[in-house]
């Protein structure tokens, strides 16, 4: 494809539809206009959007998998040659108002040496990074500089994440030295995080690698291997995960521990007050029956002595079962 006419990339409803200049900004595209491909075009769309659905299932710009792959029909993190161009599916932290941020958001790219088309249904915070470089001129001039610029912030804000799972694990730690057992649910929700980071990073780690490797002509060789540093760094991260799933798993026993001990001290008081208060119990059992003949019934004192008897019979239990270290 020799040039693309602005025409073509006309989405009413498009997020943005901008024109690299090569000199780290960008420029919006006109409908008028016709662009050679010296600069790539960046098409940003939102696909639950009217205009935007039918534009990518009409268009002549993308393949027919494409299209489809592009309309949301790929979730898990991959890559997949396509012609000259690459579909790559990404994901990444959700870090919108109200959202759970483990619930990651789907970003989806079509990108060749003149032509990035990205869809998504949520906001990418990673995007808006890209985006703020560009609107300051600060931002990538090709396609292969602006990939390596996504999947970098991508993973700056997936390491974030993790450091944040991080510093949480390292206060119920400090918590469970001082026997305090953390809120009912917190573990959990920081295991399922975890486990769901575990779930998309590990095929997004592979994505950052096969990109580094594939000989991409719009990729030189020094954005391969900046893209080889993503991807290690992103393993990195996924060790941290590993470290802190362990870690998880040993809180959970040790806070189990910690409930059947506290289990096992409040059944061990239960029993020693039991103890103690069983020999009075047998006797005032004895003694409360409506029989006749019972000793002191008629004497005044009876009832004082009595209870002073009881008096003594629990003391003395107490001082035996403090004896045989019971107490």
């Amino acid at each position: 494809m020799e040039s693309i006419t602005g025409a073509e990339l006309n989405v009413p409803d498009a997020v943005f539809a901008w024109q690299l200049d090569g000199k780290g900004g960008v420029h919006n595209i006109s409908p008028d206009d016709v662009y050679d491909k010296s600069h790539p075009c960046w098409l940003h769309l939102d696909y639950t959007q009217a205009e935007s659905a039918q534009w990518l299932a009409t268009t002549s710009l993308l393949p027919n998998a494409v299209r489809e792959a592009l309309a949301g029909e790929s979730n898990r993190p991959r890559v997949s040659r396509q012609g000259d161009g690459t579909l790559i599916t990404l994901r990444c932290i959700n870090g919108s108002t109200n959202e759970r941020p483990e619930q990651l958001v789907a970003v989806r790219v079509y990108i060749d040496e003149h032509l990035i088309v990205s869809t998504r249904r949520r906001r990418v915070l990673a995007l808006d990074d890209v985006v703020g470089d560009l609107e300051e001129g600060t931002g990538p001039v090709n396609s292969g500089s602006w990939l390596v610029e996504v999947c970098d912030a991508l993973t700056d804000h997936a390491s974030e994440f993790i450091e944040d799972l991080h510093d949480k694990i390292m206060d119920l730690e400090d918590d469970l030295l001082d026997q305090q057992v953390p809120p009912r649910g917190a573990l959990a929700l920081i295991r399922k995080q975890l486990i769901v980071m575990r779930r998309y990073m590990a095929p997004q780690r592979d994505v950052y690698a096969r990109l580094a490797s594939e000989r991409l002509n719009w990729m030189n060789d020094d954005e391969r291997r900046r893209m080889q540093d993503i991807a290690d760094r992103l393993g990195r991260g996924l060790d941290e995960i590993d470290a802190c799933i362990a870690r998880t798993a040993v809180m959970a026993d040790e806070i189990a521990q910690l409930m059947q001990e506290s289990l096992t001290r409040r059944s061990y008081t239960m029993s020693v007050m039991a103890m103690i208060f069983l020999p009075s119990t047998l006797i005032t059992g004895l003694f409360g029956v409506n029989l006749g003949g019972i000793p002191g019934n008629e004497w005044r004192y009876g009832f004082s002595l009595f209870s002073l008897l009881l008096v003594l019979l629990m003391s003395g239990v107490i001082w035996w079962l403090r004896r045989g270290k019971w107490l």
